[in-house]
């Protein structure tokens, strides 16, 4: 059996409104509907909400982090959230050795982590992943001289995949014609750790340019990728070195390159740019994976759109929790934070600080169902 369903999402977010048949009463389902989606992005406050919620993971996610942070504290002062952004594999491991109680993730769990998190939550459903973050990610350059440039999937395949090694090559040459590009050796940076940005990133290689990017999608450049090139920890470091060194090209979360120029990537016969606009409707038809429990929210990405409206890079972060934990002052403290953050204004509040996308307001309520089955469990 398929193990996948379609499904599909207005501009700008993921749809991960799963099909709710059963009743033939449209007009009840509509009111349903309305009511789930009013109740979604309304901003949860509690005057009685105290403690500290610790997270951890996706570095990419920390410019929205930082946003969630501030809206969720003013409207309970006496909670506070940490997050340290460590890397989304950072962040899982030390989720599911019991070391935080959420984690930012820029790749759903897999399926071994799953089954962790059944040991490390308090029952059996063990973890869920919500997608709370879309980002578009970035491909800056540093290029004395060149302030925009057009690259193919094939071609960034072959800088990254180091078959490309120099900017003359007339494979960038053919595509920016108007560009002054020097004889200099290419300096492609990647991450250095563990990356939910590296997975986005080379997924997107391995199903636009599979003949040019023969690696897969992978997490730990160092150990799956081909070598080559120069590390960076996390984006800061990654966007650090590409700023200090001439001839040097990465991929980072768009929030965070600066002043950095960005690649317009090929899609069909149009380059386009990044825009948190661009980059959500890369998630129109995306595909929800089944198979561990019912309010889960694992997507699986299509990286190879034909509309060339649509910016092919983007970036889908999750929140990964626990169904089921071992006290009640966690659970309140998850299901508080995680609702601000899926509400309507914790998503403007990410927007603002790191200019991601909004999810719509089906989606918020869609994860809101989830979020309410967080409980005391063991």
């Amino acid at each position: 059996m398929n193990n996948k369903r379609r499904i599909y999402v207005g501009a700008l977010a993921l749809s991960l409104v799963a099909a709710a048949c059963g009743s033939d009463d449209d007009a009840d389902q509509s009111t349903d509907t309305t009511v789930a989606t009013e109740e979604a992005t309304e901003t949860p406050a509690s005057a009685t909400l105290s403690g500290t919620l610790v997270g951890a993971g996706s570095s990419a996610q920390a410019a929205g982090m930082q946003g969630w942070q501030v809206g969720f504290q003013e409207l309970n002062p006496d909670a506070t959230i940490e997050y340290d952004p460590i890397g989304s594999g950072g962040g899982r491991e030390q989720f599911l050795s019991g070391g935080s109680i959420f984690a930012g993730s820029d790749a759903f769990l897999k399926d071994d982590e799953f089954e962790a998190s059944k040991e490390r939550c308090a029952g059996e459903g063990g973890a869920i992943n919500l997608p709370h973050y879309i980002s578009p990610i970035a491909i800056p350059f540093n290029l004395s001289g060149v302030d925009s440039l057009n690259l193919t999937p094939e071609v960034i395949g072959g800088i990254f995949a180091n078959s490309i090694s120099n900017w003359n090559d007339p494979a960038i040459a053919d595509l920016n014609p108007g560009a002054d590009l020097p004889d200099l050796a290419i300096n492609p940076v990647h991450r250095s750790d563990e990356s939910g940005t590296t997975e986005n990133f080379t997924d997107y290689m391995s199903q636009a340019a599979p003949d040019a990017w023969t690696f897969g999608a992978i997490e730990l450049w160092d150990d799956d990728g081909p070598g080559g090139g120069e590390g960076g920890q996390g984006t800061s470091g990654v966007v650090s070195a590409v700023g200090a060194g001439q001839g040097s090209i990465g991929y980072a979360d768009a929030s965070q390159i600066g002043d950095l120029p960005a690649a317009a990537v090929g899609v069909g016969d149009e380059f386009v740019e990044f825009s948190p606009e661009a980059a959500g409707r890369i998630v129109d038809a995306s595909t929800r994976l089944e198979g561990r429990n019912d309010f889960d929210f694992a997507i699986e990405v299509n990286r190879t759109p034909a509309d060339s409206t649509v910016y092919p890079i983007a970036l889908v972060s999750y929140h990964i929790v626990c169904l089921e934990y071992e006290t009640q002052e966690e659970v309140d403290l998850v299901k508080a934070f995680m609702t601000y953050v899926g509400s309507a204004e914790g998503q403007a509040a990410s927007q603002a600080a790191a200019g991601s996308a909004p999810i719509s307001p089906d989606v918020s309520a869609e994860i809101l169902v989830s979020i309410d089955q967080i409980a005391v469990g063991g």
